[in-house]
């Protein structure tokens, strides 16, 4: 299993602008091969602070999410609207 913990700080205000694009992406994302959960959380002290927060399979289901036609399309939009982000990818231990 796979873990992907996608943080982003998001420019003042549009983090809402962000959220609204996040629903097809996370609505579509949920339907794709080796998914097992894809979920967006806000800072509870900070609302400019977005995590993505997604399990998968394996990594050659992360990569084939990578380059689906959702992601390619929505994410750079998403990005335009942040500050800095930070992705971190983990293999399960235990």
């Amino acid at each position: 299993m796979i873990k992907v913990v996608a943080k982003g700080i998001y420019l003042e205000g549009k983090a809402d602008e962000a959220i609204t694009m996040y629903d097809e992406l996370v609505k579509k994302t949920r339907e794709e091969k080796g998914c097992i959960s894809y979920s967006l959380f806000r800072d509870v002290n900070n609302p400019d602070i977005l995590t993505m927060i997604e399990e998968w399979e394996s990594v050659e289901d992360l990569e084939a999410h990578k380059i689906s036609e959702h992601f390619t399309r929505i994410v750079p939009k998403i990005g335009a609207l942040r500050k800095s982000a930070e992705l971190n990818v983990y293999k399960m231990v235990y």
